[in-house]
Formats: structure tokens, sequence, C-alpha cells
């Protein structure tokens, strides 16, 4: 049964963690099509995988398993769960990863309907407590071969989340930073993501956005940037710009935004109208 599994992981690729996940998958699903997303996330790093990972899986067909693999509690008594999307299916450690996936759908860390989106979808998650869709012997340091990939290839198989174990009714959430109203009216966010152009992706997205964009002034660290951009290449020096995440960005022409100002995950950011 061909089906699309993607993997993402902390595991780079000079060593064979990542090909033995795969092998463990086509060994149970020779059809299945294996896509990555990455595997250069930073290690250990949670938050940028969920990051990652939220700006990629909605661009992939109904269906898609999405297998994620950055699990610095491996080993230990932390979850392995699946989590089910009115779209896809995500297999992962139950340590936030899975944060902006669910935030997506209007989600806090208990699962149920979203009232205020109308729609009355819900997410459904189960915890992976039946070992028969379990590799044994299961290595203690690398669940990622030998639970969350045999279990990623059974579900591109069709079996239902109901037979790898109970329904749980939440999932670990990381704490998200949220954007906020200054007293002069100004919009404070931060920083989130900073990808491998160095550009600064903050938590302040188009929606959060009125007025005129070139009437806007975005100020991080020292620094004043007038207008918001179209692209990357318009201007000089650091920019502001709303990415294809519609996600506000500082970038800058030719060079690292994060180098030029020395700028960290959790930095402030703010955004006010022009004076």
């Amino acid at each position: 049964m061909s089906a699309i599994v993607t993997l993402t992981s902390d595991f780079g690729l000079t060593d064979a963690y990542v090909s033995a996940m795969k092998g463990a998958i086509l060994g149970i699903n020779p059809e299945a099509a294996l896509v990555d997303i990455s595997h250069s996330i930073e290690p250990q790093n949670i938050s940028q995988a969920a990051f990652v990972l939220s700006t990629a899986c909605e661009n992939f067909p109904d269906g898609t398993v999405h297998l994620v693999v950055v699990d610095p509690g491996v080993g230990t008594e932390r979850k392995g769960i699946i989590l089910k999307t009115p779209k896809s299916c995500f297999v992962a450690p139950d340590n936030g990863v899975l944060t902006y996936v669910a935030r997506a759908y209007g989600q806090s860390s208990e699962l149920g309907p979203n009232p205020s989106s109308g729609s009355g979808q819900r997410l459904e998650a189960v915890s992976l407590t039946n070992k028969d869709f379990w590799h044994s012997p299961v290595s203690a340091t690398f669940h990622g071969r030998d639970i969350f990939a045999p279990v990623a290839a059974h579900l591109s198989l069709g079996v239902p989340i109901s037979e790898f174990g109970d329904r749980i009714p939440a999932i670990q959430f990381l704490p998200v930073p949220g954007v906020s109203r200054g007293v002069d009216g100004s919009l404070v966010g931060s920083i989130i993501h900073i990808d491998r152009f160095g550009n600064l992706i903050t938590n302040i997205k188009c929606e959060h956005l009125t007025g005129k964009p070139w009437k806007m002034v975005v100020e991080v660290g020292q620094q004043r940037i007038e207008g918001l951009n179209r692209t990357y290449a318009e201007g000089e020096g650091l920019s502001a710009l709303t990415g294809s995440s519609d996600h506000l960005e500082i970038a800058m022409k030719e060079g690292s935004a994060s180098q030029f100002l020395g700028a960290r995950v959790g930095d402030e950011v703010v955004l006010r109208e022009m004076v």
C-alpha cells in the first residue's frame, strides 16, 4: 500500500540513525513513500522541531503520516503518542513537539472540539502501549527505530489509531510565548525561530497586522526598521517582511540578521505604527 510517511529528527545525516528508521518502515510497508522534512534540528531542540514541522506538514496530502523523533527523554517514562488531526496522523514522543500542530486547530493541551472555530473538529490522541506494533527487543536509547518507525509504518497501512493504545485526553504543550499589546498600542512579540539564512521569525502573524504596512516600525534590539518589505531583495541592510509561513520576519539583504544583531530565540520584537 503506497502512503506518504515524513520524517523529522535531530539525527543529522552523518550516522545511520535516519536510515535505520527508514529501514524499519520499509520492512513493514515496502511501498511507503518516505519524505524527509528535516534532520538538521539542533540536538534536543524540541521547540525548533515543533516550529519546523508546523511549517511543512500542511503542504502534504490528506492521510500523510508524520514521524517526529526529537526525544531527549528517550527511555524514560515519557509517553509515545499518535495525534490524529482531520488531515494527518503524527507519531512522536509526548514532549511538546506537536504543540504548533495542535494549536493550528485552536487546541490547548486538552484535546476536544474548538467552540470558537465553529467547525466542531476535534483531535484525538492515543498512548503507544500496544507492543504488538513495536520491534522487539526495544532499545532503551533508540525508540525512533524500535517504536515510532514501526508504528508509523502500520499507520501507513491503514491500521486505526485505536489499535495502538488507550485514548488520552491531553498532550504535552510547550510554553509558546504569546503576542501582547503595549500600553501605547504597539504589538509586543518575540523571536521563535532562526532559519539557516539567519532570518528572525517572530510569533507576530499576518492576522495581527492592521493598518498600512509602509507605516509600520519594527524594533528589535537597538535597531529600528521602518516599513515592511514584500521580498528579501528589497532595500539595503535590515528589513522586515511577512514570510511564507505568515509570520513577521527580520532579514538582512545578502547577510544574516541573526549574526548582525546577535539575536536569539526569545528576544523581544516590537511592532508599532510610524509616528
